[in-house]
């Protein structure tokens, strides 16, 4: 499955400490039908800054129907955005 970007719900978590952890999103896939994920684990963690703006990506896995999922997540500081880009199974 190539490379794909398309804007999500997301359920995250902010910790004391500032840091955000997503914990469950929501998507449209090809059959425009929502999907739902619940993130087993965050992998990694980076934070980008392009011009002017600044984003967090996390690298994710899902177990979906007994697959292994391993996908981001983009953060858009600026506009509070979510973006999942990528699923690979």
């Amino acid at each position: 499955m190539g490379q794909k970007i398309c804007p999500a719900d997301v359920i995250s978590l902010c910790e004391a400490d500032g840091q955000i952890r997503p914990l469950r999103v929501r998507f449209l896939d090809e059959e425009q039908s929502y999907r739902r994920l619940d993130i087993d684990r965050v992998l990694r963690r980076d934070e980008i800054r392009y011009i002017g703006a600044e984003a967090q990506i996390f690298l994710c896995n899902a177990t979906v129907d007994g697959k292994k999922w391993l996908f981001e997540l983009k953060y858009v500081l600026r506009s509070h955005s979510w973006y999942m880009i990528g699923r690979y199974y």
